[in-house]
């Protein structure tokens, strides 16, 4: 059996399940107010957020590239995100509490990279003289320095929680590197 086959097998033990539970959602207004929160992470397979912190399906929009980084073209995502719930007319969070959590890790594979600011430069749409200031060497300042920057976005509603962790993926904890706070003081 090949990965796929294996994939399909699995979905249809999902899809089985799921349905019989009634928890799929099908139309957009309907899963929108259940989304709690945006969790921002890394495209490493050993840092899922559904498994690491336990996001129960529904409950979260997860964004995920290398480094679980925020980036020109993530923020572009949360543009056209906020655009299909303003279409669909519905609020992340259905009116409730929204948080951003950025969620990076240890041993992450952007830390290779850091001696090729060539190739990092334009992921990051900076000058290459600029990529030592991204902190790809430390999550724990490239946390903060990725809150600091959804921060200073005025788009985004000042009432949305933000907080930055870093998972530990030799002991599977967390850490909290930025603590939970609104984007902006009102």
């Amino acid at each position: 059996m090949s990965v796929i086959d294996t994939m399909l097998e699995r979905n249809k033990e999902f899809a089985a399940h799921e349905t019989a539970a009634g928890k799929l959602m099908p139309s957009l207004p309907k899963a929108m107010p259940n989304v709690k929160a945006l969790i921002i992470g890394c495209a490493d397979m050993r840092v899922d957020p559904a498994h690491l912190l336990g996001v129960e399906s529904g409950e979260a929009v997860v964004l995920r590239n290398i480094g679980g980084r925020v980036t020109p073209g993530l923020i572009e995502q949360i543009g056209m995100l906020g655009r299909i719930g303003q279409v669909a007319g519905v609020a992340p969070g259905g009116g409730g509490e929204f948080h951003i959590v950025i969620l990076q890790h240890t041993d992450c594979g952007i830390t290779r990279l850091a001696g090729d600011p060539a190739l990092l430069a334009p992921y990051f749409q900076i000058q290459e003289s600029e990529v030592a200031a991204k902190t790809v060497l430390d999550p724990r300042n490239a946390v903060a320095m990725d809150v600091a920057s959804l921060r200073a976005i005025g788009a985004l509603p000042a009432s949305w929680m933000i907080s930055g962790i870093v998972y530990d993926v030799a002991t599977g904890l967390v850490d909290v590197v930025v603590p939970p706070a609104p984007l902006r003081s009102a």
